[in-house]
């Protein structure tokens, strides 16, 4: 076991290299770049009309918190439609959202394209594995729909920038990307202490999400019932990664491989990176290192330990630490010439460097707490409905990604990453 391991590791650290001698640039000349169809009609008081593409357990959980907000009259919405390739989990949660949405007509379909044909759905929300994120949230475009697609935005950077090209060509859609901690207000005003200069240059800052575990990460729950067939469409699962042979821990347990996410980097890291990233606005990465472990579950394909350090156009240098073998992380904080933001608390906290402290007042700038998943799908849907524009948007989301894949690239074929902003293009160090 150890012996074939070791080779898929080295295979899939020479597939990433292989994949970097080709420009993003030359591979997205094939991807269409679509116009958005119309839009469903929405007046100021009408009710929206949502659909779910993927309800298992992320889709779910949206599925539940969406039907409460509108219970509570926090927005008025509907979800009307879901989508799976799944029929058991499909017919469960037909079953709830018929259940608890009294009066409210719910129709399932095991093609997502078949959601989309409808002209009656204002937006939709994608909770599909991430190898599918990209492909799913441009057909939604292109049918007219706005999009929520979960974290993280893509699986492959060239999908990022085809999201982030579809958008740009259609700015009356809306995007968001479901990385909630941008809705911590304390991030918002790290950002506005940084733009007024309330810290000098930041140069160096540090974040992580680590957790542990006594038997190893995302090993959710295997439903035997669950095979390719009658239950599954199993090669419209694996849909945009290709033809892959049957692997019931694969279908079920996903994160956990290589070829169909980024483990740690993509599923976790993301939360935090991005909402630093926003406050920073340092530019694009242009060149990451990355070291991975498998220190304790051996039997996880993905990392179970990595770090990262990110570098900036605009002079910044970040760390980052992932784990899902001891939950003990990095302080968040972001180091400036003249003063640091100790971010770990709800609120923003400004302390001056020791030699500045006649020139910068310390602060603690409190912030209100919030429900960050809640507050970000209201978020989303405020701007379905009056087509402002949403706090998690594609361009960031690009940025973030950037650092994901060439952390990833780096984590398994043990070089540094670069990236040019002006060819837009990345290559090994």
């Amino acid at each position: 076991m150890k012996k074939k391991s070791t080779t898929r590791r080295q295979f899939i650290a020479g597939s990433a290299a292989a994949a970097a001698t080709t420009a993003c640039a030359t591979s997205l000349k094939a991807r269409p770049i679509v116009k958005a169809g119309k839009r469903a009609d929405l007046g100021p008081d009408d009710t929206i009309r949502m659909g779910i593409i993927g309800v298992g357990g992320m889709g779910g959980g949206h599925l539940g918190s969406t039907i409460n907000q509108n219970k509570n009259g926090e927005d008025k919405v509907h979800i009307v439609a879901l989508s799976d390739v799944c029929k058991p989990r499909l017919d469960n949660r037909l079953n709830q959202a018929r259940n608890d949405q009294e009066g409210v007509q719910v129709d399932g379909y095991r093609d997502y394209k078949e959601l989309l044909a409808r002209d009656d759905i204002h937006c939709v929300l994608i909770a599909s594995p991430e190898h599918w994120h990209a492909q799913m949230a441009v057909d939604a475009i292109e049918a007219g729909k706005d999009v929520y697609v979960e974290k993280p935005m893509t699986l492959e950077l060239e999908d990022a920038m085809w999201l982030r090209d579809v958008m740009a060509a259609n700015p009356d859609m809306r995007l968001q990307v479901g990385t909630q901690y941008m809705m911590y207000g304390k991030y918002q005003e790290a950002k506005r202490v940084i733009a007024e200069g309330g810290i000098g240059h930041p140069t160096f800052s540090q974040t992580g999400y680590c957790r542990n575990s006594k038997d190893g990460e995302w090993l959710y729950g295997i439903d035997e019932k669950v095979q390719p067939g009658e239950m599954l469409d199993w090669e419209a699962w694996c849909g945009p990664v290709g033809e892959a042979k049957w692997d019931t821990e694969v279908y079920h347990r996903w994160r956990r491989y290589s070829k169909w996410s980024t483990g740690i980097i993509g599923d976790l890291l993301v939360h935090m990176m991005t909402p630093m990233m926003f406050a920073l606005d340092r530019g694009w990465p242009t060149r990451v290192t990355s070291s991975g472990g498998h220190y304790l579950d051996k039997e996880m394909d993905n990392h179970d330990q990595v770090n990262l350090t990110v570098e900036f156009e605009k002079e910044h240098t970040m760390i980052v630490a992932g784990s899902t073998c001891n939950e003990n992380g990095l302080e968040v904080l972001i180091r400036g010439h003249e003063a640091d933001i100790f971010l770990g608390s709800n609120n923003c906290v400004v302390r001056p460097q020791r030699i500045f402290v006649d020139d910068v007042d310390e602060q603690t700038i409190q912030c209100a707490n919030v429900s960050p998943q809640e507050a970000l799908r209201l978020d989303w849907l405020r701007c379905v409905r009056t087509r402002e524009q949403n706090q998690s948007q594609v361009d960031l989301a690009c940025k973030v990604m950037v650092v994901v894949v060439l952390a990833t690239r780096s984590a398994w074929g043990g070089k540094a990453w670069t990236f040019d902003p002006e060819t837009m293009t990345a290559s090994p160090a």
